[in-house]
């Protein structure tokens, strides 16, 4: 399913947060959404998702207007997300934070687990399988029950992206996934991404701070700044793009850079 987003716009008060940004995301690919700080990545995230309603503009996936649709909705239709700030049930174990995340793909009703029916177990045993094979996937298993709190930061950040895993997503959505990971982890981090959309059949759309991963992993860039859209293209031309450079250095810095050059 081929995620669209066509002249969307988002304000809140005066401030223009979102303008006019066009992008088209193919299914399978791996896009990356990058900009300085306070460009609207995260709200373009939030607007995908359902967090907060656009104000012109259309959101479709596979044809689907995701425009009328509540967060929940969104979610059962096939986008699933990760957070800048690590949202994880702090009270809960590592299997059960994923387990919280399986309503959407449950078969019994409510009325089946007040009677503790054949239908609830099964779910039960179905959840917990998918839940302990992510755990594999990411190499959590050995922590199951520990309390999600109790693991280190890189490993939380995977927790999360688990979680995200257990809606079954046909798009999974990645805001900075590798903030606070060391060099080695963001390598790692490279490689799992891959492996993600190539299992799962995924496509992937990361918001980084960390070039590292971003220029490694994505297949095509789009570039924000103040809320509008700079550049498009692959590593190799927003690495080299004089608006990008511009955006991330400030105009001073890259005709110091520029004078040192010559």
């Amino acid at each position: 399913m081929t995620l669209i987003l066509k002249n969307v716009c988002k304000s809140f008060g005066g401030l223009r947060a979102v303008s006019d940004v066009t992008f088209s995301v193919p299914e399978r690919s791996i896009f990356g959404l990058i900009g300085p700080n306070g460009a609207g990545k995260t709200t373009v995230f939030n607007l995908v998702t359902g967090v907060y309603q656009f104000d012109a503009g259309s959101i479709t996936l596979g044809g689907l207007c995701l425009g009328n649709l509540k967060p929940a909705e969104i979610a059962k239709a096939g986008i699933a997300r990760t957070f800048q700030n690590i949202r994880l049930f702090s009270q809960l174990t590592v299997l059960e934070n994923l387990l919280v995340a399986c309503e959407l793909q449950k078969k019994a009703h409510l009325f089946s687990a007040l009677l503790r029916t054949r239908a609830h177990f099964d779910d039960e045993m179905a959840m917990t399988k998918r839940a302990q094979e992510l755990l594999d996937v990411f190499s959590l298993r050995e922590l199951a029950d520990a309390p999600s709190t109790s693991l280190s930061y890189g490993n939380q950040r995977r927790l999360e992206i688990a979680r995200a895993m257990m809606l079954s997503p046909k798009v999974l959505l990645l805001d900075e996934p590798a903030a606070g990971m060391n060099y080695g982890e963001a390598e790692g981090l490279k490689t799992q991404v891959r492996w993600l959309r190539d299992t799962f059949d995924l496509t992937v759309v990361l918001v980084e701070h960390n070039m590292q991963v971003v220029m490694g992993v994505c297949e095509e860039i789009h570039v924000l700044d103040h809320g509008e859209t700079i550049a498009q293209g692959s590593a190799e031309i927003i690495r080299n793009h004089p608006a990008v450079i511009t955006a991330y250095l400030g105009d001073d810095d890259v005709d110091a850079v520029g004078g040192d050059a010559a």
